[in-house]
């Protein structure tokens, strides 16, 4: 089983603070073949490493409640 957060944390930190990754480029590098079943498990992991400081999620290039996300969102390192 791939390691979601430790993916999502290696592709922000390549991208670096000014720049973002979506939660399905994650999902495809990791479950290539039926990405999008995963796409929840992705921006589960994401919330969670939000909720411990170590990415931040944005909508349109601001920080969301990650408790009420309602359409596409992006992650950054913080």
């Amino acid at each position: 089983m791939p390691n979601i957060p430790q993916t999502i944390l290696a592709k922000a930190t390549q991208r670096g603070p000014d720049k973002s990754t979506c939660p399905s480029e994650i999902a495809r590098e990791l479950f290539p073949a039926n990405w999008r079943k995963h796409m929840q498990e992705v921006r589960d992991a994401a919330v969670d490493l939000h909720k411990t400081g170590k990415v931040i999620i944005t909508q349109k290039g601001q920080p969301v409640d990650v408790d009420n996300i309602k359409g596409p969102i992006r992650i950054k390192i913080n």
